[in-house]
């Protein structure tokens, strides 16, 4: 949770937390992680007061300190949900889509302010949107730096759905609830052939496949759903609902 309000700006302290939290539920029995804001917004993005004093060897060293722990996070193995409210910008904006799924109130703007300022997205926010929404909407908005409403990132393809202001936590904490309940090594496989994908398109995925594909079937889960499924089949039944345990 960020939980600075009212701008929930992302500073060494933030990133420090959010560190140790991942690290907490890589060794937790969790099965799926809602990232939320405490306060009218999401988050303004970073906090830029102490960086006019900061020379390049700071400023790289904090920006280095900040893409690790938010790439880390990307990579949990585990389904990520964003509820996103309000203001979503700068750095913000580039956590928000390290998440898996991103489910945003009717209210909520997204942007990238760093253009105002001279710099670029530091953290990997216009290539992720590109990877989301492709590269003529990443460059327009990161050019124009403009607040782009839910409903738009909604039809680009940057967020997955768009609720009522009232009904978000609601309905992340349902969606949250329902993967939660699913495969989570087969969601965990599901995110590392994404990651392929992303570095390397359609052949690298492939090349990585059966790698991470093929250990599926010897975890508790699938054994007990491809039986009772097959189970099933021969007996002439509809396949029962497997109950998975994460395993």
């Amino acid at each position: 949770m960020l939980d600075n309000p009212p701008q929930n700006r992302i500073d060494r302290r933030m990133a420090d937390e959010l560190s140790t939290a991942v690290d907490t539920i890589g060794s937790s029995d969790a099965r799926a992680v809602i990232v939320r804001a405490e306060g009218p917004d999401f988050s303004f993005g970073g906090d830029i007061v102490p960086w006019p004093d900061w020379n390049q060897r700071e400023l790289r060293s904090a920006f280095e300190h900040y893409m690790t722990t938010f790439n880390k996070f990307e990579q949990l193995p585990l389904p990520v949900i964003a509820a996103v409210h309000g203001l979503c910008a700068g750095g913000g904006f580039e956590l928000a889509v390290r998440a898996d799924v991103i489910i945003a109130a009717e209210s909520a703007r997204f942007a990238h302010p760093e253009q105002t300022l001279g710099i670029v997205t530091l953290l990997g926010g216009i290539y992720r949107v590109a990877e989301r929404a492709g590269r003529a909407r990443a460059a327009e908005w990161a050019l124009t730096s403009e607040q782009v409403p839910a409903a738009v990132m909604a039809e680009s393809g940057v967020i997955n759905r768009v609720v009522p202001d009232e009904a978000l936590l609601a309905e992340v904490t349902a969606f949250a609830n329902k993967v939660a309940k699913g495969p989570t090594r087969a969601h965990a496989a599901h995110k590392a052939l994404l990651r392929a994908w992303a570095i390397g398109g359609v052949a690298v995925a492939d090349q990585a496949m059966f790698d991470i594909a093929l250990p599926l079937f010897e975890t508790e889960d699938v054994q007990g759903a491809l039986v009772s499924a097959v189970d099933a089949f021969k007996a002439g039944r509809p396949r029962p609902v497997f109950g998975f345990e994460g395993r």
